[in-house]
């Protein structure tokens, strides 16, 4: 029995380190800024997301300085996906954003996840090592959704800058997408 009860401490202290409590708490957030989106509580939202955004540079600089772990790596992209994805979705539900990107942002990430899953279930090895145009994908779609979050929330019109971003953002979606479809057809 002592075996089976160091076991679980183990576990449980690889749960609980501090970049792990982080990650959860930013998951966590996810109800709440979807709340705070539908309540069109927009000026609130912003300041959660850029929460959100800090505590994803501080977990990572903790797991970095003082060692990550599986459960962290697995953790943290979910959580920042789920918050991005559900400021996608919910950002077009209240109309602030073009209902056609949200569309497009999640069918990407269905078609690489998808992509992944299939590729495993037929033995391929998949390495998933992120592609330039991918981060920079991921960039602009934060700061469209900090952008939308901040303009909305404080009142403030600048409807050629959102426009740029979001056929920035829509433009970079499409290329990543392909270019990871086209990787995993022919290799890398």
């Amino acid at each position: 029995m002592p075996d089976g009860t160091q076991l679980g401490r183990g576990a449980t202290a690889g749960l609980l380190t501090a970049p792990n409590l982080i990650t959860l708490g930013r998951l966590c957030a996810v109800p709440l800024a979807f709340w705070l989106v539908v309540e069109h509580r927009l000026n609130l939202a912003f300041y959660l997301f850029v929460l959100a955004g800090l505590s994803d540079a501080v977990d990572g600089w903790l797991a970095r300085r003082y060692g990550g772990n599986s459960i962290g790596a697995l953790l943290d992209p979910v959580a920042d996906k789920a918050l991005l994805v559900t400021m996608y979705v919910t950002l077009a539900v209240v109309r602030e954003l073009p209902d056609w990107l949200a569309i497009l942002v999640v069918f990407r990430d269905l078609l690489i996840v998808g992509g992944v899953i299939v590729l495993g279930l037929l033995g391929q090895a998949v390495v998933i090592r992120p592609l330039y145009v991918s981060k920079l994908n991921t960039a602009l779609q934060i700061v469209l959704v900090a952008a939308t979050l901040f303009l909305s929330g404080f009142d403030v019109a600048a409807p050629l800058v959102l426009s740029i971003l979001i056929w920035m953002v829509a433009a970079t979606t499409l290329v990543s997408g392909v270019a990871y479809v086209w990787f995993a057809a022919h290799g890398r």
